[in-house]
């Protein structure tokens, strides 16, 4: 059953209370995101993967902090760091993916912060929101 606007923001507006005040990346990056795919009614288990290891160029191997192929391409980034080091780590992970792999959106995350981008594929969108501030 599909969520209705009201239920999705009530969930957006829990899920960004909850995390708040989260800065360590290892620490709360898997919870993150299954309750990030909860504020939509999804389960992350049916269409999303962490830790998906990946070829990038050369020699050099990574894991993508989350991936749903086709998608998204999610790397999350301790307090401190900057979205843009989130986003230039998942451009890397493209050359190692199938063109039907290709994420449409690359979402970084730097505690508190979110910025999801599509564009790298097609389009060109930039979103960026701090979501525990921003919500009240």
């Amino acid at each position: 059953m599909a969520l209705s606007y009201n239920e999705i923001r009530r969930r957006a507006i829990e899920f960004a209370h909850e995390y708040r005040d989260a800065t360590r990346e290892n620490a709360e990056s898997q919870s993150f995101y299954n309750d990030f795919f909860n504020v939509f009614g999804i389960s992350r288990r049916r269409v999303a993967s962490f830790e998906e290891p990946v070829k990038k160029l050369g020699k050099d191997r990574g894991r993508i902090d989350l991936f749903w192929k086709g998608t998204l391409l999610a790397e999350q980034k301790t307090k401190g760091k900057d979205l843009k080091e989130a986003y230039t780590q998942a451009l890397d992970y493209f050359p190692g993916l199938k063109e039907e792999q290709l994420p449409r959106y690359i979402l970084g995350a730097v505690a508190g912060v979110v910025g999801i981008r599509r564009g790298a594929i097609s389009g060109n969108m930039k979103v960026q929101f701090q979501a525990a501030r921003s919500i009240g």
